[in-house]
């Protein structure tokens, strides 16, 4: 639409005379500051802008859209949609008139009294009081997670006790804001309309009647003018083009009949239409169109073969890398290099097995058991992917994909004597590898994984000094993207994932996992609890010791000491004699938090007693019951630093109770052992087969949430609680949280007496906070 002002027109509606009583004392005559236009909205437009290049420099131009018609351009136009309108023939000129530069359509003083800037004021340092608040809880919680872990457990309790005055604090935050609320809110909305004076003039339009418009001539061919009123028919046309406005009127031809459409979405009159006027509808699209297609993701062929219900292995078939030999076969080629300390080449035998065991003392079962070193892993779920049985070729198919990558033989090899680069060498090549095959284009390698039989801190080294531990390849920015299957994961990270420590036992048929539970159940039991392990007198904070000394001072403990290289310690057929005898076996961290021996008792039918939750129940989430006092028992580390007895402890459990916790464990051996990989279980499932599941459990929800939009605010920090959560749940606090406070390095400064100190500055300034708008109330 033109804007139209020409000075050189006559006024036909003299309007400049009938501004000039309304121009407030301090403007010029043949100037306003600013026009009120009254009237009642019936969806029609103004348009207030800079004149032309026709007009005269400083001036602006008003257009009143008188036809309610082009409405559909107000607040109604479709995302996407193309406006084109026409000269709807009717312009309203204000000849010889010029607004001033900088002026104002509407000034409106508000007189505000010297209470509503005192409310305002107090109102402010309420909300500060509050981010004051909340930034002394967040401080005071960082203080007490570094507390928690060097504190016992009695001791955090008596450090809670200063909950009650955080909970003072609260009331009397909530007090102040809720009569705050209440005064701001009567003020405001009851005095507040009191309070405001309006200076601004009033123009009011005179309604053009019906017959003076049906008096004016039309034109077939209109024209700008100033001078006079004239009513066309207006063209608007609402197509489906994004981002694209035609003005008609600009144009130098003559607008063609409106042909009717359908009615438009969310149109706004519910007056009546003019018959001249005929309706400009636009058929809504439908919602499915409304929403942005889904990519076509080149995993896409892969999540549908989930719904295709005649294909047995639908949305679990695997990939797996065909890799250089040097990242697996050539390791074992070379196994005496594997170790520094043990001769390897026997325990890559059978697949990774080992050697077999005989069964000279009867502890073990005829067939399915093996020295196996806890460490070979890698080997023996390499070899059990062989026979997986929804292997393919096609990777566009794969639900994930396999890197056959041996990551704990590989660091094992450089983990004494070797520096950062020999040690980062093969991951980094792997990586390399990797990144260069289509299959890693698709996802980024989200949906790729591997086996490391190691502990996860010999894969996270933090700097490239040569005195810190292991390799770099869990912090490599693509590892990140891959899930590694480690035998211990960390609680503070997101892309390991803990899978059992192998045991000596590796059956080749269901029948004989079913004939080793019905022994256990039968064993009788003489002790109550047992222990096998060595002291750590280097490490201040492990309680082995402790646990050691109320061993040997009690009657129903059996301990079977691996100090000064005792070689029952290393005898698998002396450490299941002694798991099979016992109740319960005492599994306390050492130097990590997990241990193998956890899993060898649980084969033996023995209740499992941690002291840590890191032990197990964040590690192997997949593999055991999340409800962990079914099969285990947790004694905090602090109670046996204060001498609290093991034997009281376990001796409070019922009878009962402990016969169902012992089946539970019993009914938990197929899930907790890896079957022969040279052969396969007909319908048990176990370690591995949970193991493979659960990794395409989760890349296939991370597809999903891809193509439907969804994103995951995932905090890494505090990945040990998400698999803890039940359906519906979501993080936040937990009675675990002292466990996992990530603790000071020696040497460290203490810093927690600053932190009290700050907490108690905050705490002192925030109650002066919150009540100085109390006195505020009382003087107003």
């Amino acid at each position: 639409m033109k804007n139209f002002s020409n000075p050189k027109q006559k006024n036909p509606f003299g309007l400049p005379k009938s501004l000039n009583h309304l121009m407030p004392p301090q403007a010029a005559p043949g100037h306003f500051e600013n026009v009120r236009l009254a009237g009642r909205n019936v969806g029609a437009s103004m348009i207030m802008g800079d004149g032309g290049s026709s007009e005269s420099p400083g001036s602006c131009s008003i257009n009143i859209y008188i036809n309610n018609d082009i409405q559909g351009i107000n607040n109604s136009v479709l995302i996407g949609s193309e406006v084109k309108m026409g000269d709807p023939g009717v312009s309203l000129c204000l000849e010889e008139v010029k607004m001033d530069r900088g002026f104002r359509l509407i000034t409106k003083k508000k007189e505000r009294d010297f209470a509503t800037w005192v409310l305002l004021i107090a109102f402010i340092i309420l909300v500060i009081s509050v981010f004051a608040y909340l930034i002394m809880l967040f401080s005071e919680n960082l203080m007490r997670r570094r507390q928690a872990a060097v504190l016992t457990s009695g001791e955090i309790m008596e450090k809670g006790q200063g909950k009650s005055q955080i909970s003072c604090l609260c009331l009397l935050a909530l007090l102040s804001s809720f009569i705050w609320i209440c005064l701001l809110y009567f003020h405001f909305m009851v005095l507040g309309g009191r309070t405001v004076t309006d200076t601004s003039p009033e123009l009011n339009l005179v309604p053009i009647e019906a017959t003076s418009l049906n008096s004016l001539p039309l034109d077939s061919n209109p024209s700008p003018i100033s001078h006079s009123v004239t009513v066309h028919r207006p063209e608007v046309d609402v197509g489906l083009q994004r981002g694209r406005v035609v003005d008609n009127a600009s144009k130098d031809e003559v607008p063609s009949q409106v042909k009717p459409r359908e009615r438009v979405a969310g149109y706004a009159s519910k007056d009546k239409i003019p018959d001249q006027v005929k309706p400009i509808n636009v058929k809504s699209p439908p919602l499915g169109e409304k929403i942005k297609d889904k990519q076509n993701y080149p995993f896409m062929r892969a999540l549908r073969t989930v719904d295709n219900k005649s294909d047995p292995c639908g949305g679990r078939y695997i990939y797996v890398h065909n890799l250089p030999p040097r990242f697996n076969e050539d390791m074992l080629k070379e196994c005496k290099s594997l170790s520094m300390w043990t001769n390897m080449c026997k325990f890559t035998t059978n697949a990774g097995l080992g050697p077999p065991l005989e069964n000279v003392e009867g502890v073990f079962s005829d067939t399915g058991w093996y020295a196996t070193n806890q460490f070979a892993v890698d080997v023996i779920f390499g070899n059990r992917m062989k026979q997986y049985e929804c292997l393919t070729n096609d990777s566009s198919l794969a639900a994930a994909i396999f890197v056959p990558f041996y990551a704990g033989f590989d660091i094992a090899r450089y983990l004494w004597g070797y520096n950062v680069s020999t040690r980062d060498a093969a991951s980094l090549a792997l990586v390399d590898w990797l990144m260069k095959r289509p299959e890693w284009k698709i996802m980024g390698g989200k949906d790729h994984f591997l086996v490391g039989g190691r502990i996860t801190w010999d894969f996270r080294r933090l700097t490239d000094q040569e005195s810190d531990w292991g390799n770099k390849l869990l912090f490599l920015p693509a590892a990140r993207n891959m899930s590694m299957l480690v035998v211990e994961s960390s609680p503070w990270h997101g892309n390991d994932f803990g899978i059992p420590y192998p045991t000596y036992f590796h059956p080749a048929k269901d029948a004989e996992v079913f004939a080793w539970q019905n022994r256990m159940r039968k064993l009788e039991r003489k002790y109550l609890f047992c222990f096998a392990g060595a002291p750590r007198p280097g490490n201040r904070k492990s309680i082995r010791g402790q646990i050691i000394d109320q061993c040997k001072n009690s009657k129903v403990c059996k301990l079977l000491e691996c100090d000064f290289g005792e070689s029952k310690c290393h005898s698998p057929s002396s450490i299941m004699q002694m798991f099979q005898s016992s109740l319960f076996c005492l599994q306390p961290p050492g130097d990590s938090f997990t241990r193998r021996s956890a899993f060898d008792s649980m084969l033996a039918g023995c209740i499992p007693v941690f002291f840590h939750p890191g032990s197990a129940y964040t590690q192997y989430t997949w593999h055991l019951p999340k409800n962990y006092s079914q099969y285990s028992v947790l004694i905090a580390e602090g109670d046996i630093r204060r001498n609290v007895s093991i034997e009281q402890q376990l001796k409070t459990i019922s009878v009962k109770k402990v016969k169902e916790m012992r089946e539970a464990v019993i009914n938990l051996i197929p899930r907790v052992i890896y079957a022969d990989p040279r052969s396969k279980l007909e319908t048990l499932k176990d370690a591995f087969d949970i193991a493979v599941q659960a990794v395409i459990n989760k890349v296939t929800k991370l597809r999903k949430d891809m193509v439907e939009g969804r994103k995951d605010d995932f905090i890494e920090e505090l990945s040990w609680k998400y698999a803890l959560l039940e359906e519906g749940q979501y993080i936040g606090p937990h009675e675990w949280d002292p466990f996992f406070a990530k603790r000071k390095k020696d040497g460290e400064p203490d810093t927690d007496t600053t932190r009290m100190k700050t907490c108690n500055m905050l705490r002192v300034g925030l109650c002066l906070l919150l009540l100085f708008p109390m006195f505020l109330i009382l003087l107003l």
